[in-house]
């Protein structure tokens, strides 16, 4: 039953993303020099997912250096990665030890590696408008979560894209 759940979770995910295109993220426009002091990004991702491109040019905007891959299982990464099927998104990342699932922006990104908590990583369950790479008319506040190795969640930030 839980395999069939995120069997379709990422189905439904997969096939929502990969018509969307990534729009310009106004809030990082411009393109700027790898940062020296930040870890590499790994992340998988769908072959066709718009929205994970939007994601990684965002990433990369804020200095991370991003090795983008594509899969067609993702559901293996996130299993790996020790995702909790409610935090599912689009695509995961690794980043020095954190899994990072979603489109959590660079701002908490580098909170997460500032702080280092105890915590296998942080999420943005689902795709909400407004997260990079979904930008869009009408961004709502959403909620960037924590989640340890035994799938336990917590409030990490949140983001008013507004």
């Amino acid at each position: 039953m839980r395999r069939s759940f995120l069997l379709a979770l990422v189905a439904i995910v997969t096939t929502s993303c990969s018509s969307a295109e990534a729009a310009p993220d106004g809030a990082m426009s411009e393109a700027r020099t790898p940062d020296p002091d930040l870890p590499s990004v790994l992340v998988y991702k769908s072959p066709t997912c718009g929205c994970c491109n939007g994601w990684v040019e965002h990433m990369e905007r804020a200095g991370f250096v991003v090795d983008a891959r594509n899969t067609t299982d993702l559901m293996k990464i996130k299993r790996d990665g020790g995702v909790p099927p409610q935090m599912s998104s689009c695509h995961t990342a690794i980043i020095d030890g954190y899994v990072v699932e979603g489109h959590v922006p660079a701002e908490q990104v580098k909170q997460l590696l500032a702080e280092r908590p105890r915590v296998a990583g942080i999420a943005v369950p689902g795709m909400p408008i407004g997260s990079p790479g979904m930008e869009g008319p009408n961004p709502r506040p959403y909620q960037v979560l924590s989640f340890t190795h035994a799938g336990e969640a917590a409030s990490f930030a949140t983001v008013d894209p507004r």
